[in-house]
């Protein structure tokens, strides 16, 4: 039986975290920056604030804004946290504010205030019995599911504005930050043709001071993103042929606004060796199309999950993860769905020969689609390459305006407060 355990194993825009010693080994971005002029008399509407849930006030994080009737969006932050700009044009529309498991709300942009704003919203979920499901059963269900692609999910070819974030901590400090705001090319679903991407607008800050005599690089990072898009790419996570693979069982019933949808439990069954995925596919009754996915990838063998993502290590060391989890989420447009938001956290353990304690990195990338549009045939001038590594690019963080008419994710408290300790050096240096 044939079995893929890494995202894209035979392909260069698999999630790779490369160990290098010594700083000696870099790309340079700059030939691929492109330089964009946004005009500074451009009005828009900025609303800043968070999303909670009504009854508990947790911070929903991750939760979606969309403008009404239009291809603009953001995401809040893990706390929930949000910054929305829209086009002064728009100051009349709507908002849409939702967030899996909840009520859908409607919110008058012109009511919303320019900070401080607290949105609410109330739980709406179905109860139902644990069934698990029968062994045909699986097979059947994730041989509709990737039948009905086509049905669900676009099949025309997109230009995509989207905010890219990737993060690298030295055990709890971080080393290294990036941002970007990219052009994608999204390809239909059913198109063998790879997405593509180029950057419009990037910064980054590396202390390479915190990095001993390793240099801890994420490779490719966008193009991992692209990749977590499972329903464009199923060979990542699920084929005909891997579906026996995994035990699957129906846990729940949950919506999204007023759309019921199977929350899928999976997970590998225990005679198979090799690490795959474990996680929830949150799934339309009624469509059968994949509206969100949470998983991880387990790897509890330390060799071999390893393998799947280690390019080059430090000698005299083991280096293993000992944490993968992805999310990806997906949006409607005119009755088909479209790659929304993606994220990765991993967390790497280097165990040293001659040193009495121990290193952990960790690193987390996450993409949302801002606006889009569609196109055909439409090609990047500046192509990035899927081997890239971002956090190769430089300069950005002295200032604080830097996105201008961007919508990005806020960042969250920790990255918020290591963006600050950045501008602060960078002014003490000037």
């Amino acid at each position: 039986m044939k079995t893929k355990t890494g995202f894209g194993m035979n392909n260069p825009t698999r999630v790779t975290l490369i160990l290098l010693v010594a700083f000696c080994w870099s790309v340079s971005l700059k030939a691929s920056q492109r330089a964009v002029s946004i005009p500074v008399s451009l009005n828009y509407v900025q609303c800043k604030g968070y999303v909670i849930e009504s009854d508990s006030r947790k911070a929903l994080g991750f939760a979606t804004l969309t403008l009404e009737g239009a291809n603009l969006s953001t995401v809040a932050n893990s706390d929930g946290e949000f910054l929305f700009k829209v086009p002064i044009v728009n100051q009349n529309g709507n908002v849409i504010v939702s967030y899996l498991g909840h009520k859908d709300k409607i919110i008058k942009l012109s009511t919303l205030k320019r900070d401080r704003n607290r949105i609410e919203l109330e739980l709406s979920s179905v109860t139902l019995s644990t069934v698990s499901v029968h062994p045909k059963d699986p097979d059947m269900l994730m041989r509709a599911i990737l039948s009905r692609r086509s049905e669900n999910y676009n099949q025309e070819q997109n230009k995509m504005t989207v905010f890219y974030r990737e993060t690298i901590k030295k055990n709890k400090t971080y080393v290294s930050l990036s941002e970007a705001v990219l052009d994608v090319y999204k390809q239909p679903v059913l198109s063998a043709r790879m997405d593509q991407a180029e950057i419009s607008k990037a910064r980054k800050n590396t202390d390479y001071t915190k990095l001993d005599t390793v240099t801890f690089k994420l490779q490719g990072g966008p193009y991992t993103s692209l990749m977590l898009d499972i329903m464009k790419n199923p060979e990542e996570i699920f084929t005909d042929d891997m579906v026996g693979n995994y035990q699957f069982t129906i846990e729940n019933i949950t919506k999204i606004g007023e759309r019921l949808m199977y929350i899928i439990d999976f997970q590998q069954h225990p005679y198979i060796e090799e690490p795959l995925y474990f996680g929830k596919l949150y799934v339309d009754t009624e469509s059968l199309a994949v509206l969100s996915a949470t998983f991880s990838l387990n790897v509890t063998d330390k060799a071999k999950s390893s393998d799947l993502f280690i390019r080059r290590k430090p000698a005299g060391a083991k280096v293993y993860p000992t944490e993968a989890t992805y999310q990806v989420n997906y949006r409607e447009k005119d009755g088909k769905w479209i790659f929304g938001y993606s994220r990765a956290e991993i967390v790497f353990k280097i165990e040293w020969k001659k040193r009495l304690f121990n290193t952990h990195y960790a690193s987390t990338i996450e993409m949302a689609v801002t606006d889009w549009e569609k196109v055909k045939n439409a090609k990047p001038v500046d192509r990035l390459k899927p081997s890239v590594v971002m956090m190769d690019e430089v300069s950005g963080f002295a200032d604080p305006d830097f996105w201008g008419v961007y919508n990005v994710i806020e960042p969250e408290k920790s990255i918020d407060q290591a963006i600050r300790k950045i501008q602060k050096k960078l002014k003490k240096d000037q």
